[in-house]
């Protein structure tokens, strides 16, 4: 499934009653806190979700896939999630059978 901010204004409009424009102002602002969050301060907690966190990665050798030929990996920057403690025992519960909407 794909995501995209277009879904999310939409599905604001459909269950919060808003109108476009103040949910693309919400969805856009969301988006703004959590770049600005990343980027500054290097991680996002979203309660019962999970967590944004930056890690520097190492210039490494590598190969281009194409020709075969020896490359290095610059070094950079990257973004991984975690999955929150709730999340987890969510994905837990549909893969036991046992998954419910308590947490909404």
């Amino acid at each position: 499934m794909a995501l995209t901010k277009a879904n999310l204004m939409e599905h604001l409009c459909s269950e919060m009653d808003l109108d476009r424009k103040t949910s693309q102002k919400v969805v856009e602002s969301f988006f703004t806190i959590i770049n600005e969050g990343v980027i500054n301060e290097g991680n996002v907690l979203l309660s019962k979700f999970g967590k944004f966190i930056t890690r520097d990665k190492s210039p490494r050798p590598g190969r281009n896939p194409k020709t075969g030929e020896a490359a290095e990996i610059s070094a950079r920057r990257v973004v991984v999630f975690h999955a929150g403690q709730v999340l987890k025992q969510r994905l837990a519960g549909v893969l036991h059978g046992t998954a419910t909407n308590e947490d909404e």
